[in-house]
């Protein structure tokens, strides 16, 4: 990594100060710009360093607005030199995940779309409907546009492929109980829970049924229909009227997924819209000439873009992200995207066979991408309204906060504390953030509280506050690099629950450690939702319906619940800790399972001798102290 250039202004504007001539290398890589607090604002790449870095030293009057505003508001400049433009690519990437830089262009997704999950991670593959997080080693497909929709089609194909769908607690209750769930009588489970099924067979149906999401239909149908003509040839016609309702039903669900090109086609088609300041993307995920998923998310275009880099960062999102549908031939896209050579180079990378990225200018393909460009900009025509509101809400909060509390500037981090605890047991204290209005919540932060005896919320909430306000106060000595970042930035408005005593710590914290002129500070009163602020006996008359106080009521009640998240998590772990602890053999890997599977720590108790004894993975003699610590003992027989 090379070196960094810090503030200095050669003209009317602030902006970071020019490297030495010849100090930055004419090779790939990619830089940071960073603030005066050493947080990284924008992430960027470039083929030469040196010929992109000399692009922002020019006359600011030349530069974009948005470029203009980050070079003045940067500190320093670093850059890290790489091997290539694909390395540049993907460093670039990761450190904007990493650091979410404020100035680089940010992704909303209009929604959490569902997907159709094969667990083959699991021993037993089992078949569900799912949102959010994703898991490598299973299998996905879609997104879809409606859960109802992907719901209908899995129920339709489980009469074929009867895999379970059962969750991992229903399985081991039926599978201790011997006897298959209704789903086994109706047709729609093969019944592995009971052993109805062999491991091989089961394995076989799930690959079917893989095989078939991935697009391979016309295989599974000549088969059904040769079974059921085979069990008709030999007048087994109750057998051949199941083949026929399966036939049925796999052909409805081939119905659902619409054909739009030939069969050997894999390819995904993009389609955006947007103005100067966001942009809404959707995208068809096409496989084996069907379509088999779509998605939809937001570009907040905080940097300067034309079409071709917007593309270019789309594309970075899809691809860089797991793709659930696994990487297309065909990448179709409304403008060819900066360096076009170098995507197909990084996408090839990842397929391991050549993928190639195109504008379509006629014929079915075009057709289809004007359609989903149509769906962008309904999508966009739904955000822009929505947004135009939060926007204009947020703002209007922030400067009625400015206003009303004499703050020198709109406070975009605002840091609230609260303390939770039941006759002084289990003390615990809450630091939430909201950051331009938005709860920020990677840097929510717990604190137990380690001095304070019974109950004094006075002095629990001067204990969080000085080891908070202590720690900035350790990170701001140190160089920028070392920073950990946990509390390396200062509120622009500490906000704390409490009248006019919390206020009075809060401000007496501030003044030991030489930060009162430099933190403004205010408390919140829950009976009448009163703003103390230091100096002033009487509270602040915020207006009863603004945006500014509903900001400080929601922080309020969003750091209250986090306590008391906290708190509850501490008792349950204690009331645990107290249960099962201490039984020999119990450690806590086999206890937290032992919760788990039975779902409680009361069912453990409840459990009787022979069900423990009957848990594969639990020793018996661990079993029997389980047992003895929750029932009496059997007496001796004579």
């Amino acid at each position: 990594m090379a070196g960094q250039a810090r503030g200095g202004a050669p003209s009317l504007w602030r902006m970071v100060q020019r490297p030495p001539a010849g100090s930055i290398p004419d090779t790939p890589g990619s830089y940071q710009f960073k603030d005066a607090d050493g947080r990284i604002i924008y992430v960027g790449k470039a083929k030469s360093l040196r010929s992109r870095l000399s692009n922002y030293f020019q006359d600011p009057r030349h530069l974009h607005s948005r470029t203009r505003q980050m070079v003045e508001t940067a500190d320093s400049v670093e850059w890290i030199q790489v091997a290539n433009e694909v390395d540049a690519l993907m460093l670039e990437y990761t450190l904007i995940q990493r650091h979410k830089p404020r100035f680089n262009v940010r992704y909303t997704d209009d929604k959490s779309y569902p997907f159709l999950c094969v667990t083959t991670s699991d021993d037993w593959p089992r078949a569900m409907v799912m949102r959010g997080r994703r898991k490598k080693d299973n299998r996905y497909f879609g997104p879809y546009g409606q859960a109802y929709a992907i719901r209908e089609t899995l129920d339709l194909l489980l009469r074929t492929f009867p895999i379970r769908t059962c969750s991992d607690v229903k399985f081991r209750r039926h599978e201790k109980l011997g006897k298959p769930c209704l789903l086994f009588h109706i047709e729609k489970c093969a019944a592995p829970c009971v052993g109805e099924i062999e491991r091989e067979a089961y394995a076989e149906l799930v690959d079917e049924l893989l095989s078939f999401l991935d697009g391979d239909t016309d295989e599974v149908v000549a088969r059904l229909e040769s079974d059921m003509a085979a069990a008709a040839r030999s007048l087994e016609y109750e057998l051949a009227a199941r083949h026929r309702d399966r036939l049925n039903s796999v052909r409805k669900a081939i119905e659902k997924q619409q054909m739009v090109f030939a069969r050997n086609e894999d390819t995904d088609i993009i389609g955006l819209v947007d103005d100067e300041l966001e942009a809404a993307v959707q995208v068809f995920y096409v496989r084996k000439g069907r379509v088999m998923g779509r998605r939809g998310f937001v570009v907040d275009k905080a940097e300067d873009l034309d079409r071709s880099e917007l593309v270019s960062r789309v594309l970075e999102r899809l691809y860089f992200d797991d793709n659930p549908v696994g990487s297309p031939k065909e990448v179709l896209v409304p403008s060819l995207p900066n360096q076009p050579d170098l995507y197909e180079e990084w996408l090839t990378e990842q397929r391991g066979s050549k993928v190639s990225i195109r504008v379509p200018m006629r014929g079915d393909k075009r057709v289809l991408q004007r359609t989903v460009t149509e769906n962008a900009t309904a999508a966009f025509a739904r955000h822009r309204l929505k947004r135009m509101s939060d926007h204009n809400s947020r703002a209007r909060a922030l400067n009625e906060l400015q206003e009303y509390l004499s703050l020198p500037d709109a406070p975009l981090r605002i840091e609230c504390y609260d303390m939770s605890h039941i006759q002084g047991t289990d003390y615990v204290g809450s630091m939430v953030v909201m950051e331009d209005g938005l709860p920020k919540k990677s840097q929510y932060r717990h604190f137990r509280i380690r001095s304070v005896a019974g109950n004094d919320d006075f002095a629990a909430m001067e204990e969080v506050l000085t080891r908070r306000l202590t720690n900035y106060l350790h990170q701001r000595q140190k160089p920028i690099d070392e920073r950990d970042g946990r509390f390396s930035y200062p509120p622009q408005l500490l906000l704390v629950d409490g009248g006019k005593g919390q206020l009075g710590v809060a401000v007496r914290v501030l003044t030991a450690l030489g930060l009162a002129d430099e933190i403004p500070v205010a408390s919140l009163a829950k009976q009448f939702e009163e703003v103390y602020l230091p100096g002033r006996s009487a509270p602040v008359e915020l207006p009863r319906q603004g945006e500014g106080l509903y900001l400080l009521q929601r922080i309020r009640d969003e750091s209250h619940r986090f306590a008391i998240a906290y708190h509850r998590q501490l008792r349950d772990k204690r009331a645990v800790a107290s249960s099962l602890d201490g039984i020999a053999g119990l450690g806590p890997v086999r206890k937290s399972r032992l919760i788990r599977e039975f779902g409680g720590v009361n069912a453990v108790k409840r459990a009787d001798l022979a069900t423990l004894k009957k848990l594969p993975w639990l020793p018996d003699d661990v079993g029997e102290n389980v047992h003895n610590t929750f029932h009496a003992a059997a007496p001796p027989r004579d």
